[in-house]
């Protein structure tokens, strides 16, 4: 399933930005789309999560992949929930 060989360069610059993945949610948000929903988007559910596991035991090169890309969605999430809470906090004190 899956190859060392494309993870890429850019793809780990990907990593680097979650600001843009999270504001992309948070713009769907703003368009009406449900916080749930926008969260169950984000988070990596855990059947995918065992199912990584499994396959980095079968190949031990992609452990570091796939635990940066669960840390990635972490941090989408967290900013995400960050501009979420923000804009409940600035609706109010208007």
């Amino acid at each position: 399933m899956w190859s060392a060989a494309i993870i890429t360069e850019e793809t780990q610059r990907e990593f680097e930005y979650p600001q843009r993945e999270a504001a992309f949610f948070y713009g769907l948000f703003l368009r009406g789309h449900s916080a749930d929903e926008l969260r169950r988007d984000i988070e990596v559910p855990p059947h995918v999560l065992a199912r990584w596991h499994r396959e980095a035991e079968r190949e031990p090169a992609l452990r570091d992949v796939l635990e940066r890309m669960v840390e990635y969605r972490r941090h989408v999430l967290a900013i995400f929930e960050s501009l979420i809470d923000y804009d409940i906090r600035s609706t109010r004190l208007q």
